[in-house]
């Protein structure tokens, strides 16, 4: 490595050193005396899940934390049936939950009172890209293929893992947009949470089923029974998922990305608060970390609690003007 790289790489890693020195002090003020509920509001198998799963395993394997992350699913509602449980449990230091855009996008749609609001921003950590994916025996080879035939039959079925008005289904709408449809003629079905969403891909009853591009990269290479058109990032991923041309590659002019963080109970203490910022920012300098996230596709976009916080108060604007486009604004 070059004089210049290190130099570079040293750079880089001085605001995370930074954080990681500024809050130690107050991270000590409270650590966890029990286990530390880890809620992914969905079913098994989607982003949240994945995020939640990957987050604790880590965690443990590489001694980070005092007590154990236990991983909890939640489904229902796009995760509104998850944020009623936790609002209910105001200033509890031991509970945490992933998220990600549906915890703006679902309020805004009218189908949970909750939104980020309610809630403790603790720490975004990564960013994603939707992924479309297709059975492996289908007559579709590119998004194109898709897209002229949803023309043509726009009975024609696209499923996703999120509620309607919110990710998956912002994701579908924008790239149809792009591709030349009307967003608002998709035919997008929601289902509980992606993996309940693969295997009605499996089943065949929907043509193709949109989802996060980390949580499907264990399903896709050789052998799998899935296959991806296309990826929406503004350039090809790393790793497994580095054969699956973007968007753009295939003539649609069309990126969206998946923050993807972590919130706690109402009125958290900011002691608490302090802990886990800490305990984050450690944890995305790991090897274990690094090598779970380069798996996976993801790609590191930190933030503490009062950045986080205020990156969240900016996506309500952004995406209070997506569907008042797509007609799906109920607030």
């Amino acid at each position: 490595m070059t004089t210049l790289s290190l130099k570079r790489l040293a750079v880089l890693a001085l605001p995370m050193a930074a954080l990681a020195m500024t809050t130690a002090a107050q991270a000590d003020e409270w650590t966890p005396s029990r286990s530390i509920e880890f809620v992914a509001p969905a079913n098994p198998g989607g982003g949240w899940d994945t995020l939640v799963r990957t987050v604790s395993r880590v965690l443990q394997e590489e001694q980070l934390a005092e007590r154990n992350f236990a991983a909890i699913n939640v489904p229902g509602g796009g995760g509104a049936v998850a944020w009623a449980q936790i609002a209910r449990d105001s200033g509890n230091p031991h509970k945490l939950f992933a998220t990600s855009p549906p915890i703006i996008l679902v309020p805004l749609a009218g189908a949970s009172r909750y939104d980020h609001t309610a809630f403790t921003p603790v720490a975004r950590l990564i960013t994603d890209y939707s992924i479309i994916l297709v059975s492996a025996d289908s007559d579709y080879e590119t998004i194109n293929d898709l897209f002229d035939a949803l023309k043509e039959n726009p009975r024609l079925s696209v499923g996703g893992g999120s509620a309607p008005g919110s990710m998956d289904h912002i994701s579908v709408a924008g790239l149809a947009s792009a591709a030349g449809l009307d967003a608002s003629s998709v035919n997008y079905i929601p289902f509980s949470g992606g993996g309940d969403a693969m295997t009605n891909l499996m089943g065949g009853h929907v043509e193709a089923v949109i989802t996060g591009a980390g949580e499907s990269a264990g399903q896709l290479g050789e052998g799998s029974q899935l296959r991806a058109l296309g990826v929406s990032a503004p350039e090809r991923l790393s790793g497994s998922l580095a054969d699956i041309p973007t968007y753009q590659e295939q003539g649609v002019d069309y990126t969206f990305d998946i923050w993807r963080g972590v919130m706690g109970t109402p009125d958290m203490p900011e002691e608490a608060v302090a802990y886990y910022e800490n305990l984050f920012a450690e944890m995305l300098a790991t090897d274990g970390w690094q090598q779970a996230r380069d798996q996976l596709g993801w790609i590191d976009a930190y933030q503490d609690s009062e950045e986080f916080g205020a990156f969240l108060d900016e996506q309500k604007e952004l995406f209070s003007s997506v569907l008042s486009d797509l007609g799906l604004l109920r607030q």
